[in-house]
């Protein structure tokens, strides 16, 4: 019985370093995030959400997906230098419109990227991403 015990304990002194390596490797955060939704609200709050954990906007596009019907879908990466960001996410139909709202946007968010979807209400819509750096207050 000793001897199992003093084996056993052996194994775990062992091997134990590698468990929890391996714990380690585990918790490490995704480098990508694929977020895909129908609605414009929904997705500049899991931009927001996103980018409060480091992701940041990658690329999007709009369109018909497999499961979800028409979609706007954006690809986020993990900041490399651990930078938190924040998102303004504008949807219109009119060019004249998304002039004038890009153009009210708060002075520190810069353009990230656009496309076009088919909306739930059957016309055609643009969307534009806008991306600003969370600043440590």
């Amino acid at each position: 019985m000793t001897k199992i015990f003093i084996s056993l304990t052996t194994a775990l002194v062992l091997f134990a370093p590698n468990l929890l390596a391996g714990e380690k490797e585990a918790k490490q955060p995704d480098k990508f995030l694929l977020l895909a939704t129908s609605r414009t609200g929904t997705m500049e709050k899991e931009l927001n959400e996103a980018g409060a954990l480091g992701y940041r906007f990658a690329g999007t596009q709009g369109g018909e997906t497999a499961f979800g019907g028409n979609e706007v879908v954006v690809v986020m990466s993990l900041d490399p230098e651990g930078r938190r960001f924040r998102y303004i996410l504008l949807a219109t139909s009119r060019t004249g419109t998304m002039q004038k709202e890009m153009n009210e946007a708060p002075p520190e968010y810069e353009f990230a990227g656009m496309t076009v979807f088919q909306s739930r209400f059957g016309g055609r819509e643009a969307a534009v991403i806008l991306q600003a750096e969370s600043k440590d207050e």
